[in-house]
C-alpha cells in the first residue's frame, strides 16, 4: 500500500466522531490497496463468548448484522492465533462456509477469508473480517492492509475507552440519583406522617407520646439511612472518578502511541517522495533542491541549506538552499573543521542547538533571515563515508528543534546520504556550477 495512503487514513481515523466514521474510513483505505474486498467487524460479547453482531463496511455507510454464534464455533486450529492478535489468520479451504455464517457474500471463486483478532486490556473484544479474492500472483491483500489495520487497532482502543468512559459517569449519573430519589422520597413520607400527628393533637388538644417518640424514632431511621447512602454515593464517586482518571491516563497513552505511529507513517511517505524524486529528476541542481525542500517542509524548516562534499578535497560547498540571506549563493564552498556545519562534517555528529546564543556561531546564520534560536545541523555519511551535511533552521511559527526530531532528521540525511551517492549528485551538480 502507498505511505500516501496510510498518511489520510491516520488523519481520518484521529477526526473519526463514532466507530462506524472510523470503519468507513477503514474501508476507504482497503478500496486503495484493492477494490473489491470487503471488511467487516465483529464485535464480541465477552461475558458469553459470543460473536454479537458484525458492522459490515458498505461504501460510505455501515450495516449491522446480528451473529449470535460462538468464538468457538471458529475452527480451532485457527482460535488461538486469532485470539492472540497482531496478525491476519487465513482460513484457507473453510472460508466459504465461515464468509456466509458472518454474512458475507462470496465472491464467484469463493473468495478467501482472513480473521484478526483485536485486544483491550489483555481480552479479546473484537475481530476484523476481511474477504479478498484468490489469486496466484502477487501479495495478498492481508498482508498490504495490516499497517492500516494497524492504525485503526488505535482508533478502536480509543473508541473503547470513550465508550467505558460514557458508561461510567452514566452509572455515577444513575447511582446519584436513585440515592436522591430514596431520601427524597423517605423524607416525603416523614414529612406528611409529622405534619398528620400535629393536626391529630391540634384536632385532639392531647399529645400520644408513644405515637411521637415512634416518629422521632423513624425519623432518626431515616436521617441515618440517608447518611449512609450518602456516604456509598460518595464512595462510588470516588471510584467512578479514579475509573475516569485510569481512563484518561490510558487515552493520553493510546494518543501518545497514535501520535509517534503518525510520525512514522509522515518518514516512510516522505522517504518514498525522496526515492520517487531519485527516479524522475534528471537535472542535479532539481534534485538536490528538491530533496533539501522534502526535508525542510517536513521539519518546518523556514530555513535550510545541503552542503555537499567537493570530491578529492576538504571541502564543503553549498548545493541547496532555502529561505537563507541573498548574499548566500549556491557553490560557496566552506572547509571542513570551520563553523558549526563544517565542524559537523569532520566529527560526522548530528548537532542540536536550542539555545540562541549558540545558535549564533553558525557561520550560515548570522543575519536578519535568522529569527529563531534552535536549528538543527546532521552529517550525511553512507557505508562511512562524508557526503555532507543538512542544516535546518527557522522552525515555523518560532517553534524549537527537540530531541525527538534529531532521529527523524538522521534517518533522512541517511535516504539522502543513499540518494547522492547512487546519482552521483555531488560529482554532477559541481559539472552544472562549473558550466555556469
Amino acid at each position: 500500500m502507498a505511505p500516501k495512503t496510510l498518511a489520510s487514513l491516520a488523519h481520518a481515523l484521529s477526526v473519526a466522531h463514532d466507530l462506524d466514521a472510523a470503519l468507513v474510513a477503514l474501508g476507504e483505505s482497503l478500496a486503495d490497496v484493492d477494490r473489491a474486498a470487503q471488511v467487516a467487524l465483529l464485535r464480541l460479547d465477552g461475558k458469553r463468548k459470543m460473536l454479537a453482531d458484525a458492522l459490515h463496511v458498505r461504501g460510505l455507510s455501515v450495516e449491522s448484522q446480528p451473529l449470535e454464534t460462538t468464538f468457538d464455533h471458529l475452527p480451532a486450529t485457527a482460535r488461538p492465533a486469532i485470539e492472540t492478535g497482531g496478525s491476519f489468520v487465513d482460513l484457507g479451504d473453510k472460508s466459504t462456509e465461515y464468509l456466509r455464517l458472518l454474512g458475507f457474500t462470496p465472491f464467484p471463486d469463493g473468495g478467501l477469508l482472513s480473521l484478526r483478532g483485536l485486544r483491550h486490556d489483555g481480552l479479546l473484544v473484537a475481530v476484523l473480517a476481511l474477504q479478498e479474492s484468490r489469486r496466484i500472483f502477487g501479495s495478498r491483500t492481508a498482508e498490504r492492509f495490516a499497517p492500516s489495520v494497524s492504525l485503526f487497532e488505535l482508533a478502536f482502543w480509543r473508541h473503547l475507552e470513550r465508550e467505558a468512559k460514557d458508561e461510567a459517569v452514566q452509572t455515577l449519573e444513575s447511582v446519584m440519583q436513585r440515592v436522591h430519589s430514596e431520601y427524597d422520597r423517605r423524607l416525603s413520607g416523614m414529612e406528611g406522617e409529622l405534619s398528620k400527628a400535629r393536626d391529630e393533637v391540634r384536632k385532639s388538644g392531647t399529645v400520644d407520646v408513644s405515637q411521637l417518640v415512634h416518629l422521632e424514632r423513624e425519623a432518626a431511621n431515616a436521617m441515618e439511612e440517608a447518611r449512609k447512602a450518602g456516604r456509598r454515593a460518595d464512595k462510588v464517586e470516588q471510584q467512578v472518578t479514579a475509573a475516569v482518571g485510569q481512563l484518561e491516563q490510558v487515552h493520553l497513552e493510546l494518543h501518545r502511541r497514535s501520535e509517534s505511529l503518525r510520525a512514522k507513517t509522515r518518514t516512510i511517505y516522505l522517504i518514498d517522495r525522496m526515492l520517487g524524486l531519485d527516479a524522475e529528476a534528471e537535472d542535479p541542481r532539481s534534485l538536490a533542491e528538491g530533496l533539501l525542500n522534502l526535508a525542510g517542509d517536513d521539519m518546518q524548516a523556514q530555513r535550510s541549506s545541503l552542503m555537499l562534499v567537493e570530491p578529492g578535497t576538504d571541502m564543503l560547498y553549498l548545493a541547496a538552499l532555502r529561505g537563507v540571506a541573498p548574499s548566500v549563493e549556491v557553490g560557496q564552498r566552506v572547509p571542513l573543521g570551520t563553523g558549526v556545519a563544517g565542524k559537523v562534517a569532520r566529527t560526522r555528529e548530528t548537532l542540536l542547538v536550542q539555545d540562541v546564543n549558540d545558535a549564533k556561531a553558525h557561520a550560515l546564520l548570522q543575519d536578519e533571515f535568522f529569527t529563531t534560536g534552535s536549528f538543527i545541523s546532521s552529517p550525511l555519511v553512507y557505508r562511512g563515508d562524508l557526503v555532507g551535511v543538512m542544516n535546518l533552521t527557522n522552525r515555523s511559527r518560532f517553534g524549537v528543534f527537540v530531541e525527538d526530531d534529531v532521529e527523524r532528521v538522521r534517518i533522512l540525511a541517511l535516504v539522502m546520504s543513499l540518494i547522492a551517492v547512487h546519482s552521483r549528485l555531488p560529482e554532477r551538480l559541481l559539472e552544472t556550477l562549473s558550466a555556469r
